[in-house]
């Protein structure tokens, strides 16, 4: 079952196209969305959060975003870099405010959360470091036991104490109900290794890869070889190539296979990061 279904979604800009995105977030599953900053990860966000106008369908829960928005949202948590919440409102006010968007608001598990974040409950949210108001997004966002989160970028530029704290947030939100999912759109791609289950990677409006996480970690490989190596190495073996004045580096999708049909010994290890970095600089 998917949690949420993406199929064909487009959006034309000035200057960008979001070009027939289709992707599914199975449920019990973190996926994972990365790519560079204007490759569009905000635009797939706001299409499936029916935020702005766009071509195709997406299913969330079952239901149609568009026609079914209302019911949809409210099994939805949602963390944008907008909180949309007032500055001048503490966190013991907005647990008012949000009693009355939603039935099942939790103001147990929220001052617990607040608690767990080191929160004041008191202080106006002005006065708020920049990691205290995306801890106080998050507890906001879980504290109506959604059945589903959204999040776009909710790590960046914090320090990697909170992030781990926030991973960890994220990593009991999923036990405690193996029917909930996560979207995460995130350019710390070392987040993404320790807690996703799948990637899907957007460049230039494009997916270009779809996998899951254990799969780009354990089967691709970054083989470094001579250039007279490289040239003995086919092309349907391998995905992309960056050469130096001194050396090849080869991505491979199978290095098992690299291995066995080419009597490589070495081959490296690469991260998340590193592929994403093969599909947008390397050569074919």
């Amino acid at each position: 079952m998917n949690t949420i279904e993406i199929k064909n979604v487009s959006k034309k800009y000035d200057g960008f196209f979001l070009n027939n995105i289709s992707f599914d977030v199975p449920a019990g599953a973190i996926v994972g969305l990365i790519g560079e900053n204007g490759a569009g990860k905000t635009t797939t966000i706001k299409a499936i959060l029916n935020i702005i106008n766009s071509e195709g369908t997406v299913q969330i829960l079952g239901k149609d975003s568009k026609r079914d928005e209302k019911e949809i949202k409210k099994d939805l948590g949602v963390v944008l870099d907008d909180s949309f919440l007032s500055n001048y409102l503490t966190p013991k006010q907005i647990s008012s405010v949000m009693k009355d968007f939603y039935s099942t608001w939790d103001e147990n598990k929220y001052e617990e959360l607040l608690k767990q974040f080191g929160l004041p409950n008191g202080k106006l949210i002005k006065d708020f470091s920049s990691g205290m108001k995306m801890k106080l997004k998050i507890a906001v966002s879980i504290s109506h036991h959604p059945k589903l989160l959204i999040l776009d970028e909710p790590t960046s530029g914090l320090d990697p104490v909170v992030r781990n704290e926030i991973l960890d947030i994220f990593r009991m939100y999923i036990e405690e109900d193996e029917t909930r999912s996560i979207l995460l759109s995130s350019h710390i791609t070392t987040d993404l290794e320790h807690i996703s289950d799948y990637i899907v990677f957007i460049d230039k409006g494009k997916i270009v890869l779809k996998a899951p996480t254990g799969e780009l970690l354990e089967d691709y490989g970054i083989v470094k070889c001579t250039k007279e190596e490289f040239s003995k190495i086919k092309e349907e073996d391998y995905i992309r190539y960056r050469k130096s004045k001194y050396q090849y580096e080869v991505l491979t999708s199978d290095k098992d296979k690299i291995k066995k049909k080419y009597s490589i010994s070495s081959i490296d290890k690469p991260s998340i990061e590193d592929i994403m970095l093969f599909y947008i600089r390397g050569e074919r």
